[in-house]
């Protein structure tokens, strides 16, 4: 592949957002390497897709320490694509985020929310991303059997050693994040952003949580933002080979894909052609509407795919009608 020189005109057309109280802004579409970027992926592919992202404004890449498969890879070949192509002051102009909290490794030190699991774990992430620090790291759950104030302090060391800026929490509940919040806040490192579950097929987050985060200055990014590609165009007639559901080692199963969301879908997608959209661009502008989602993180496994999706920035306005319409499908 040839040498690697970032378009010119990167910023022009990409929408940053404030990240609630905080003076970080970031692009309204973010990319997370939590599918085909592990080692049983083409690296190539992959890194075609950073690269592309990063032409069309997309600052923002989101890891975990369990992201692969095999968990640990994707840090690992997004390590190899930075020392490849982003070398000199480029690093400065890319938000990198990591997160601890699944199971890494055997015996009782190798998930949830210790101090010893998640500084342990910050250190390999660091190692394999062939960083001195992260951006943002996340407590990527909360653990039931570890105080909050060990979690969040752990978080706050992080920081305090400068092996992360800022912090996060993801699929925290409103509680869970009220009490998260009130620590971090006593320690002096507020956190910056919390990452959800939410799609228009999963929206416990409007419950309380949204309203948690808008009132404590605390921005939001969801993941899954189409539903593990539920959201997309691609099963409206079926599974097709190569998709997540036709994968063993996807997260989205075939016994998921109901006659009922298959009506939802396309019920979806003719009002997403009637707005000029694919489904997927309709699925994530519905989420940016919200002036409190920071931005949406998704997933690519093409070039073409990521420039699919970035398209939903095209339209973000939706009438009274088209949004009652909508409800009335996903009710």
């Amino acid at each position: 592949m040839n040498a690697y020189i970032p378009a010119g005109d990167r910023y022009d057309s990409m929408q940053y957002n404030r990240c609630g109280k905080s003076g970080i802004r970031l692009p309204a579409v973010s990319l997370g390497l939590w599918h085909n970027f592990g080692s049983i992926d083409t690296f190539e592919n992959g890194r075609k897709i950073v690269r592309r992202a990063f032409d069309r404004g997309i600052t923002h890449f989101d890891l975990a320490n369990n992201y692969g498969p095999v968990p640990g890879s994707a840090e690992e070949n997004f390590g190899h694509i930075l020392k490849k192509d982003f070398t000199g002051h480029l690093r400065d102009e890319l938000i990198i985020s990591s997160k601890a909290g699944y199971h890494m490794w055997p015996g009782p030190y190798g998930e949830w929310g210790s101090r010893k699991y998640m500084l342990s774990s910050l250190d390999q992430s660091l190692k394999r991303l062939q960083l001195d620090y992260v951006d943002i790291f996340y407590s990527h759950r909360p653990d039931p059997d570890t105080p909050i104030e060990e979690t969040m302090g752990a978080l706050d060391t992080a920081v305090r050693q400068g092996k992360a800026l800022y912090v996060g929490l993801s699929n925290y509940t409103a509680e869970q994040t009220t009490a998260a919040l009130a620590v971090l806040r006593s320690l002096g490192t507020p956190c910056l952003i919390h990452q959800p579950r939410y799609s228009m097929f999963e929206r416990w987050v409007e419950n309380g949580l949204l309203d948690v985060l808008e009132n404590n200055g605390v921005g939001c990014i969801p993941f899954s933002p189409l539903a593990q590609g539920l959201l997309t165009d691609r099963y409206l007639h079926g599974i097709p080979e190569g998709s997540r559901a036709s994968k063993p080692s996807g997260f989205l199963k075939a016994e998921q894909i109901t006659q009922e969301k298959l009506d939802k879908i396309t019920k979806l997608n003719e009002i997403a052609q009637r707005r000029g959209q694919s489904l997927a661009q309709m699925a994530l502008s519905w989420l940016l509407k919200d002036r409190r989602i920071t931005t949406v993180l998704i997933g690519a496994s093409s070039v073409e795919q990521l420039d699919n999706n970035l398209g939903a920035l095209g339209n973000l306005r939706y009438t009274v009608e088209e949004l009652e319409e909508i409800e009335g499908i996903l009710k």
